[in-house]
């Protein structure tokens, strides 16, 4: 059974510009600050740093209501580009179905010969393949387990696992090129070969264009809540979570042993080329 919590609380701000420059890419896009889906391990935290708020991480949402507006101005003295869509929320959250500020940047973007490279664990954004198609245009899908069980725990606001391989098979019948984010891997829970195997396996039989894996990183505020989470459910693993967090010997050795184990899986499904 999926976790109920109350309604964010939503904010209307407006802003300066929405397209930026990445560190991820050419550029970055974000309509929204603050992100519904909540998800535990969420680097995204780290903007409340620069935008405070009361309500804790996944429980509010600011709009960025001239986000399209912004948009149109940039898009006439920048030079076009890949832009990350979206970096610090996931652009296509549920209240993206009311506003539709994402759906209409998308179109702006290709309208003015920019890639959109989307990331994201909504089937949402399938309403948009109308926008994309047939354009020079990304989707992609972040996946952290196959396990249902871990996911609901991890990702407890997110769809399905099996509903993000559809929106590939989707984007894919649209023309459109296709990518998945495997990560944060989780130590101990979702990162032994057999765990990575899966997951590239089930890449490789998708016919997934690009891969990603990443490992689970220290940002700031994410220790907090990761902790949190094993205290309640695997208690255990604290300690061994912050030693691969925190001790530099450790986290190397353990980067080193994931690198080796994600290859061997690449090389056996033969998708080491996408990566």
């Amino acid at each position: 059974m999926e976790s109920t919590v109350p309604e964010p609380v939503v904010r209307e701000v407006t802003c300066k510009t929405v397209l930026n420059k990445s560190t991820l890419g050419e550029y970055s896009l974000n309509c929204y600050g603050g992100c519904r889906h909540g998800c535990v391990y969420c680097y995204a935290r780290f903007m409340q740093r620069f935008h405070p708020h009361e309500e804790p991480w996944g429980e509010y949402v600011d709009v960025k209501v001239n986000a399209v507006e912004a948009l149109e101005r940039q898009v006439g003295r920048l030079p076009p580009g890949e832009v990350f869509v979206s970096s610090a929320c996931d652009g296509w959250q549920p209240i993206e179905a009311e506003r539709e500020l994402t759906r209409a940047c998308c179109r702006v973007l290709v309208e003015h010969g920019f890639k959109p490279n989307v990331l994201t664990k909504s089937p949402l954004v399938l309403r948009d393949l109308d926008i994309l198609s047939g354009h020079d245009a990304r989707v992609a899908v972040t996946v952290t387990t196959l396990d249902e069980s871990l996911r609901r725990l991890w990702e407890p606001r997110t769809c399905p696992v099996d509903e993000r391989f559809e929106i590939i098979e989707k984007a894919r019948a649209a023309g459109l090129e296709t990518g998945i984010m495997f990560g944060p891997l989780l130590p101990f829970l979702s990162d032994d070969q057999e765990a990575v195997d899966a997951l590239l396996e089930r890449a490789a039989d998708a016919g997934i264009d690009r891969i990603w894996v990443d490992a689970l990183n220290p940002r700031p505020k994410v220790w907090a809540s990761v902790r949190a989470l094993l205290e309640r459910s695997f208690p255990e693993l604290v300690e061994r979570y912050q030693r691969v967090l925190f001790w530099p010997r450790v986290r190397a050795a353990y980067v080193a042993g994931l690198r080796e184990r994600v290859a061997r899986a690449a090389a056996r499904f033969g998708v080491a080329a996408r990566m």
